[in-house]
This record gives structure tokens, sequence and C-alpha cells, in this order.
């Protein structure tokens, strides 16, 4: 079984050089004496859907894998190199949820920290138009719609704030959470 701790790099992905901790462009950096040349870390990149259907009611997936197995959140994932934030979004709805959908809009952007990687960028966007019968798939071990006065917990709070957002501003008759 693969391991989900985060893993500390100590060696340069050019060089191979051991790498060093170092205070440079204003901050504290990994660097490589070896390429002479600091070692950016960046966000990794994921995104998420917020499905309503025709009922004003929201689409959510039980994780079937870690983190927070058995808990709900929105369909999403990573982003994966070739795709568009918003094609990762429509081919994790499809993976997790056997649905089709078209992105009405971008609901917004956060970051967030990860259990693999020290930051995870994510971005949301509502899709209302949908097509298929929803069923588990992929990492997903149930799919339903929910009222929103009636969600379970949300297994991430970045999740939980593209819920809030879309209720607070993009939905026709807010129902706050």
């Amino acid at each position: 079984m693969v391991s989900m701790e985060k893993r500390t790099r100590q060696y340069c992905h050019f060089c191979a050089s051991p790498l060093e901790n170092r205070h440079v462009q204003g901050r504290r950096r990994l660097y490589c004496p070896g390429c002479r040349t600091p070692i950016y870390e960046n966000p990794v990149p994921a995104a998420c859907v917020v499905l309503i259907d025709g009922h004003d009611q929201i689409l959510l997936v039980k994780r079937r894998v870690p983190p927070k197995q058995g808990m709900w959140c929105l369909p999403g994932g990573f982003v994966e190199c070739g795709e568009t934030p918003e094609q990762a979004a429509l081919r994790e709805l499809r993976e997790e949820t056997g649905l089709t959908g078209r992105v009405n809009t971008l609901i917004g952007a956060t970051t967030s920290p990860g259990t693999l990687y020290d930051s995870i960028l994510l971005i949301g966007y509502l899709v209302s138009r949908y097509r298929g019968t929803a069923r588990a798939g992929d990492d997903a071990a149930e799919v339903d719609f929910f009222d929103t006065g009636d969600l379970p917990p949300i297994a991430f709070e970045s999740h939980l704030s593209f819920i809030r957002l879309y209720f607070s501003t993009l939905a026709t008759e807010s129902t706050p959470i």
C-alpha cells in the first residue's frame, strides 16, 4: 500500500545534488548548491464541481479512499497534464458520478493544505446542466443529492466554501448554510 505521508525533497530534481534550506528571495526555500538555484514548490492544481439539480439539491459523493474516507464532498480531483481545470472538473464528475455536464461558471479558487502535498490550489465550477443517472464510480462509495438545509458534514473546508459561495451569490433563492 502506498503511504499517504508528505515527503520532503532531499535532492535536486535537475542535478541530484543534496538540497539545502536557505534564505533566498525573502524567505526560507530549498536551494540547490549544484545548480545554484532555488527550488520552487508550487501548489498542486485540483478542480471540483458544485452540481445543482432542478430541485435546488446539491450532488455530493462519499469518499471511498483516504483522505477523509467515508465523508461527503463535491465531485473533483487533481488536474492532469494536458487538461484545463474545467476539463478536469468535468472528467472527475464523469468518473465519480457517471454524469456528464457543462460548466455554467467559475465559482472561485482557493488554496488549502493537503495530506500528500503542502498546498492544493482548488478551482470550483458550477454545473446545473447535466445528463445521465448518478451512480458511484471511481473513488466514490456513494452518490446522492442533498437539500441545502440537510447537508451531511463536508470533508473539506474548501468544498464547503464553494457550496456557501454558490448559495450566497449564485443561487436564485439562497439558503443559508
